[in-house]
């Protein structure tokens, strides 16, 4: 599970790429519409387009950082446990949340396991969807942010990483979806 010393995987091409500093800036505006994208989601081992949500249900875009199957960013790793511990209550809600991670599927697979991920990991290892939703990245992978989107597709609350508050309170999120119902 988690190691403090095995770096294998972490310095590569994705590394690279996100090394240097990007401030989260995200562009996108409250109110309008956000980009469509389709990731593989290595929880079903399926394809999941966002636009397939659009008339159907609110969707919350969790982006984190998770560095290599072995390493997890300190600040994420209780995040991710926390919406997965509290899955249950966003799908009781009709709510789905879709986590984006800069893992490669296969490095993916294996957090699913370890962690015993419930929602939807969609793997993304070119950034190109952390890129389009404008999150920002350091240090090698990109920044944590949070999309809460209605059953339209519209943007009704972004939370953007800053270290004081790195990740969106859960349950806030829980009360921003739950305000447009």
């Amino acid at each position: 599970m988690l190691t403090s010393t095995d770096f294998s995987g972490l310095f590569n091409q994705r590394f690279l790429n996100n090394f240097f500093p990007i401030p989260a800036s995200s562009p996108l505006i409250l109110g309008l519409k956000t980009p469509n994208f389709e990731l593989p989601d290595v929880t079903h081992d399926q394809q999941v387009k966002l636009n397939d949500y659009r008339e159907e249900k609110p969707v919350i875009l969790a982006f984190t950082r998770i560095f290599t199957e072995k390493q997890y960013c300190p600040l994420c790793y209780p995040h991710i446990l926390e919406l997965n511990q509290r899955y249950e209550a966003f799908t009781q809600r009709g709510i789905e949340i879709l986590m984006i991670t800069s893992t490669d599927v296969s490095q993916s697979k294996q957090v699913v396991k370890d962690l015993n991920i419930q929602f939807p990991l969609l793997s993304n290892p070119t950034c190109s969807v952390f890129r389009k939703y404008g999150v920002g990245q350091a240090l090698g992978a990109p920044l944590p942010a949070e999309f809460v989107l209605d059953e339209e597709g519209v943007l009704q609350y972004k939370h953007l990483f800053s270290f004081l508050s790195p990740n969106a309170n859960v349950e806030e999120l829980l009360s921003v979806v739950s305000s447009d119902d």
